[in-house]
């Protein structure tokens, strides 16, 4: 209770100054990171420790303060400076834990965004219509139980949270349709996160390559403003799942450090020639070609 309470005072104190460096901050290319906690990690470039998890829990923006500056916006802040730009990059937790829930799989990117579209909030969650007015570039992704994937049912349900190969498909589709609906956006869309083999059943895990897979080769269609980053390839390096070495454990389905500081280099490269080259200048991994 002692530290919730420190924390808590500290964000009283230091939110008004937080405030104005928001403002100082103002760029003409505004790039939002939507994520949960496997985005958390590659956004630190690292396993955050309990303090800064402790923090988080109270405020992102506090924890922005007192904590060591994250590896993802540090490579902007170091490109910014070398290279004469303005480019801003800002985090934000997508869906909330209250009052969606903590779910960031197809049917839900599928319900507030193509399902609820408009002008307004759907449960406290902003629509793409709110979400383009402010920010050039939006990165989202989803967390590993996405490739936990059910078998199919009878027949497919885009209104239903079921997660099979049948439903996935046809939230994608439909929001594919909708990003498109926004062509002066350039939209960065993660594949996986996948799964430590003690995670997950062989048939699930197959399943999710197999949906990965439809998303690069079937999916993803050339010359428009939607842009993969394959992070699934960088976990499983073409295997069924997420490799133990890069993994937090054996256990753990978070990236472990090393992986992470890794991935964050190669985000940043592959969000960097999106802006600059439309994607041109690496593969879907963000290696240079």
């Amino acid at each position: 209770m002692k530290q919730i309470a420190l924390l808590t005072l500290l964000l009283i104190l230091i939110i008004p100054i937080n405030s104005c460096n928001q403002e100082e901050k103002k760029s003409d290319m505004n790039i939002i990171y939507l994520h949960h906690s496997t985005g958390g990690v590659i956004w630190q470039g690292a396993r955050a420790s309990l303090f800064t998890r402790a923090v988080r829990k109270v405020s992102q923006d506090l924890a922005e303060i007192v904590t060591a500056k994250a590896k993802l916006p540090a490579l902007f802040d170091k490109y910014n400076e070398e290279n004469n730009r303005n480019y801003l990059i800002t985090e934000m937790v997508f869906p909330k834990q209250m009052p969606y829930g903590w779910k960031n799989y197809p049917y839900d990117y599928y319900n507030i965004w193509v399902k609820n579209a408009g002008n307004e909030p759907f449960m406290e969650e902003p629509t793409l219509e709110m979400l383009t007015k402010h920010n050039q570039v939006i990165i989202f992704k989803h967390c590993f139980p996405v490739s936990n994937i059910n078998p199919d049912q009878d027949s497919s349900d885009i209104n239903s949270e079921y997660k099979s190969l049948g439903n996935y498909k046809l939230q994608y589709n439909a929001i594919r349709d909708k990003l498109h609906e926004f062509p002066n956006t350039k939209f960065i869309v993660w594949t996986g996160a996948a799964l430590v083999r003690s995670a997950v059943e062989e048939g699930a895990a197959a399943r999710a390559q197999e949906f990965f897979s439809w998303v690069r080769d079937e999916w993803d269609q050339p010359d428009d403003n939607i842009y993969l980053w394959d992070f699934y390839s960088l976990q499983t390096e073409g295997g069924l799942y997420f490799k133990d070495e890069y993994a937090s454990s054996p256990n753990d389905s978070h990236p472990g450090s090393e992986f992470a500081g890794r991935a964050a280099e190669l985000l940043f490269n592959r969000i960097i020639d999106v802006i600059e080259n439309n994607g041109t200048g690496t593969d879907l991994t963000g290696s240079n070609i």
